[in-house]
Parts: structure tokens; C-alpha cells; sequence
């Protein structure tokens, strides 16, 4: 009798979680549905997963193919874009290069956030001695401007796409571990966890199956807004020469050979800044709506 007890109030208490969940879910998209800004940022994304995905498929030409006898030739049916300094198609370039720029802000949000959030756990968790010497090490890599610390940190690496992608996501390590360690020490003091604690679970079972789901928004929050960023900085880190090398179609790479054409061929530098400019618009634009959406103490 206890049996079929037990198995009928879990049955009733898994039922009960999925229609919560089924309920958040329909409430997330009511409020998003709202927010017209957000709606519009999640087309623009949207648009661009769909040119990561299957943007070399659509690329006319081959983007690394010169042809020095069709060098700075204006847009046109034949080359939309038009060609650049060597003759190379635009267009295909840019096809080609969104997986290299979305693909490193991509990269450098997951390294950074996974760092960041492993840090905000243990400090907000275990607090204390251990929450005093994480916290002190994120105000240090707080104290120098994102920026500067990634151009350190390139230029002792060596330029590079991968040294970009860990220069970013370094100096966003802060941001993601001060917002989970917050979130952290607001979820650890609510009954459920004293009473897992009275069961037995073990802190890693704790932090792992216990709080970290409940802790999800913010983290997805700042993601969203963290990935405009990672992309202008890698763009700007490529437009330095930092990042990406000739004769690569980095965005950022494109922006810094079509200065040279400002007045000469000005649609080498117009087309790759307005790609990344609508890119990062895009993520601004969702962010905030996520933001409303999910976490609204955020916009305090």
C-alpha cells in the first residue's frame, strides 16, 4: 500500500513540475511576444544562425579566389557587394566570415561564462575566506578596461582568432561570476536547500541539481547581452590586426583592409561594419527583451 502510495505522489508531483514548467514557458513567450524590440533582435539573430549555418552553401564565389583583373569593381548583378582589392568577392566573404565572427563571440561568452559561473558558485556557496580571495581576484581584473586587458593579453599570446576568443572571454569572466555569486547567495538560504542539506546531498549534488538550475535566468540574461560585446571586441581586436590574419574574411579583418578604400571603394568597409553594427543591434535588442522577460531586477 505504502508502494503504490509513493509511486501515485510522485507520479502527481512530476505531472505538477511539468505544468509548471509548460506555464513558465508559455509565459516567457507571452512576454517576449510583447516587447517588439525583442522581437525584432530575435529575427536579426535568427537571420544570422541561419548565414552561420548555411552561409558558404549560398556564397556565389569562392572567397579566396583572386582575380586581379576584377579588383575594385562597385556593387553590380554580377557582384553584389562588389570586389575588393584583389579582385575577391564581398559577398562571399561575408558568408564565409560569419562563421568566424559569430563563431568567436560564440566561443568566447562559453569560455568566459563557464569560468565566470564556476567561480560566482563556489564564492557564493562557501563564502567566507573563499568568497574574500575570488571576489578580491574579480576586482583586479575589474579594475583594467575590457579592452585594454584583452589587448594585453593578444599581444603576449601572439595574434590570433583563438587568442581573441580567450582574451574576450577572459575579461568577461567578472560579469558572469559577480551575477551568479549574488544569485548563489540568495538561493542558498531558502528552506529547500537546508532540507536537501538534511538529507544527506553532498555541496557538489547541492550546487550542481539544486541551485544552479534556479539560477539559470540571469546567467542566460547576461549571455545575451554579453555576445554584442564579445563580437565588437573581436571585430575591433581584427581591425587592429590582432585577430584575424590575411587573407581570412574576419569581419573585423574586411573593416581594416576597406579603410584604405574609404574614398576609393567605400562599400569595403560600409558592408562588413553594417553586418557586424545589425549583428550586435540584434543581441541588444533580444538581451533587453530576455532580460524583461526572465530577470527584471536586472534592469535596476
Amino acid at each position: 500500500m505504502n508502494k503504490v502510495t509513493t509511486t501515485i505522489d510522485h507520479s502527481v508531483l512530476v505531472n505538477a513540475r511539468k505544468a509548471s514548467r509548460k506555464k513558465n514557458l508559455v509565459s516567457f513567450l507571452n512576454k517576449i511576444k510583447k516587447n517588439k524590440a525583442a522581437v525584432v533582435g530575435g529575427i536579426i539573430i535568427l537571420l544570422y544562425i541561419l548565414m552561420f549555418l548555411i552561409g558558404p552553401i549560398l556564397a556565389p564565389y569562392d572567397p579566396y579566389d583572386v582575380q586581379l583583373d576584377q579588383k575594385l569593381q562597385g556593387p553590380s548583378i554580377e557582384h553584389l557587394m562588389g570586389t575588393d582589392d584583389k579582385g575577391r568577392d564581398i559577398l562571399s566573404r561575408i558568408l564565409y566570415g560569419s562563421r568566424l565572427s559569430i563563431g568567436v563571440g560564440i566561443s568566447a561568452v562559453l569560455f568566459g561564462g563557464t569560468i565566470g559561473t564556476f567561480l560566482g558558485l563556489i564564492a557564493g556557496y562557501y563564502g567566507r575566506w573563499v568568497d574574500s580571495i575570488i571576489s578580491r581576484i574579480l576586482d583586479i581584473m575589474l579594475a583594467f578596461p575590457g579592452i585594454l586587458l584583452a589587448l594585453a593579453i593578444v599581444s603576449a599570446l601572439g595574434p590570433s582568432l583563438i587568442n581573441v576568443t580567450i582574451a574576450v572571454g577572459f575579461f568577461s569572466i567578472p560579469m558572469f561570476a559577480r551575477i551568479v555569486r549574488g544569485s548563489t547567495m540568495e538561493v542558498k538560504k531558502l528552506e529547500y536547500i537546508d532540507a536537501v542539506k538534511t538529507l544527506g546531498a553532498n555541496d557538489m549534488t547541492i550546487l550542481i541539481k539544486h541551485i544552479f538550475p534556479n539560477i539559470l535566468s540571469p546567467i542566460i540574461v547576461q549571455a545575451s547581452m554579453r555576445l554584442a560585446t564579445a563580437i565588437l571586441s573581436a571585430a575591433g581586436l581584427s581591425f587592429l590586426g590582432l585577430g584575424a590574419q590575411p587573407p581570412s574574411p574576419e569581419w573585423g579583418a574586411m573593416l581594416s583592409n576597406g579603410r584604405d578604400f574609404l574614398f576609393t571603394a567605400p562599400y569595403m568597409a560600409l558592408f562588413p561594419g553594417i553586418m557586424i553594427s545589425i549583428l550586435v543591434l540584434g543581441f541588444n535588442l533580444f538581451g533587453d527583451g530576455l532580460r524583461d522577460a526572465l530577470d527584471p531586477r536586472m534592469k535596476n
